[in-house]
């Protein structure tokens, strides 16, 4: 019987209206637009600034590094997918002009997993008789390279979605004159919350416990907000 933690984690169902498969863009973007827009939040009110001043920044720097950071995840992934494109070609090229070789090649990686005598050079023979079947298993076992089904721009367009998602959630307060004698309280707040959620979402996928899931997520965070309180503190006294 299959553990249900186990099932859970293999599991290919959405988590709300989330693709299992995007989850580490989304928990990727999540994290770091929480983290950087309270950051901005944090080091405005550090350094004494109006309202209108913070909710200006915040949203300039939901922007501005939400399509940086959809932007360098896209080109991260295409070069991925055209390095293991080139190996693949290449692996047919070998199979072509070295056939031998690479069969002495797939009987290896087999002997070492305990294959022997005859049994050896059936599996040989079954994987080398079908040219594309040959060349996953060079892919996989020499190379250790795997392809998935996600293109550069889903994976992008899914890291600036969570980024602007997650990364509103400290501006919040600000923007919407929530009823607060301190704004930045109740924004500590709800991004406490925000991570909180990214957290627990990644602790789903990873099957680790979602305390730690979102204690991680939650000292991440109040680590670089208090860092950026601090210098916005101390810039702004030094200035004055």
């Amino acid at each position: 019987m299959v553990d249900n933690r186990e099932a859970e984690i293999h599991s290919t169902k959405k988590i709300f209206f989330f693709n299992r498969d995007y989850i580490s863009e989304f928990v990727y973007g999540g994290i770091d637009g929480a983290i950087t827009t309270f950051a901005v939040v944090a080091g405005a009110t550090g350094a004494g600034m109006e309202t209108n001043v913070v909710i200006i920044l915040g949203f300039a720097n939901l922007i501005a590094d939400g399509f940086s950071m959809s932007v360098g995840n896209y080109f991260s992934s295409k070069a991925e997918k055209d390095n293991y494109k080139k190996h693949k070609a290449l692996e047919y090229w070998e199979i072509e002009n070295l056939r031998e070789k690479e069969i002495q090649e797939i009987r290896e990686i087999y002997e070492k997993k305990g294959f022997k005598g005859e049994l050896l050079e059936q599996v040989v023979a079954v994987i080398v008789a079908d040219k594309d079947v040959w060349v996953d298993t060079m892919m996989k076992e020499e190379l250790e390279m795997v392809d998935d089904d996600k293109t550069p721009v889903s994976s992008a367009t899914m890291t600036f979605f969570s980024f602007l998602l997650i990364g509103f959630i400290p501006i919040l307060a600000y923007v919407f004159g929530i009823a607060s004698p301190d704004l930045f309280a109740c924004s500590s707040v709800l991004t406490a919350v925000g991570l909180a959620i990214v957290g627990c979402m990644k602790s789903i996928v990873t099957g680790k416990s979602k305390l730690i899931g979102i204690l991680e997520t939650l000292l991440l965070g109040g680590l670089a907000a208090a860092l950026s309180y601090v210098v916005g503190n101390v810039i702004e006294k030094a200035l004055m």
